[in-house]
């Protein structure tokens, strides 16, 4: 961070771009804890608002935050996210559902693209890597540091899988999904039902 001019580190937000299909054009900005301050001030007017923060704590300024806005042919809207950790917010558009499926801290949440309606949360007891989605598949996969998880349209969990080395990076592959451990070693799972191969 460029120290300030009082000498304590900037408050300056983290910024990203993201183009979505459909005409979908997303700005996610975020700070760490205690920062709260530095979101609201330059968030941007127009269009509907949410704070979701509330779902992670009473007092969610206090924590780490992030905004996410959202322009498309219906029109804008901002959502305001918050989480435990620092983290950077990444955004998945499951396009045959038309939902916006964003990965923040141990949260994730399903968005409606064009609306911002919150439609499911799903929590996770330690940090999401990665959402997944494919038009193959009828859900998307939420890969957490411990565990791989997949969730229906409805947020319901549809199968999980346990993993005893930390994840580090998942990806599909060859129409598998290949977790990377911190040690560097492979393990890969189908997508669609969670088993390793035979």
């Amino acid at each position: 961070m460029t120290p300030s001019a009082a000498g304590s580190p900037s408050t300056e937000p983290h910024r990203s771009s993201v183009q979505y299909p459909g005409g979908l054009a997303a700005r996610y900005r975020w700070v760490g804890s205690q920062q709260a301050a530095a979101i609201s001030a330059t968030s941007e007017v127009g269009g509907t608002f949410a704070d979701h923060g509330p779902l992670v704590s009473d007092d969610p300024d206090r924590l780490c935050r992030a905004e996410l806005r959202i322009e498309g042919p219906l029109g804008a809207w901002t959502a305001r996210l918050a989480s435990t950790i620092f983290d950077e917010p990444q955004g998945i558009l499951w396009d045959t559902t038309g939902l916006l499926v964003v990965k923040y801290g141990f949260c994730a949440y399903a968005f409606v693209g064009r609306t911002g309606e919150l439609r499911w949360t799903h929590a996770t007891r330690t940090p999401l890597i990665s959402i997944i989605a494919s038009s193959r598949l009828h859900h998307v996969i939420a890969q957490s540091e411990l565990e791989t998880a997949a969730l229906g349209q409805d947020g319901g969990v549809l199968w999980r899988v346990a993993h005893p080395d930390v994840i580090a990076e998942a990806e599909l592959v060859g129409g598998s999904l290949v977790l990377t451990c911190y040690t560097g070693l492979l393990q890969s799972l189908d997508p669609q039902t969670g088993r390793a191969p035979s």
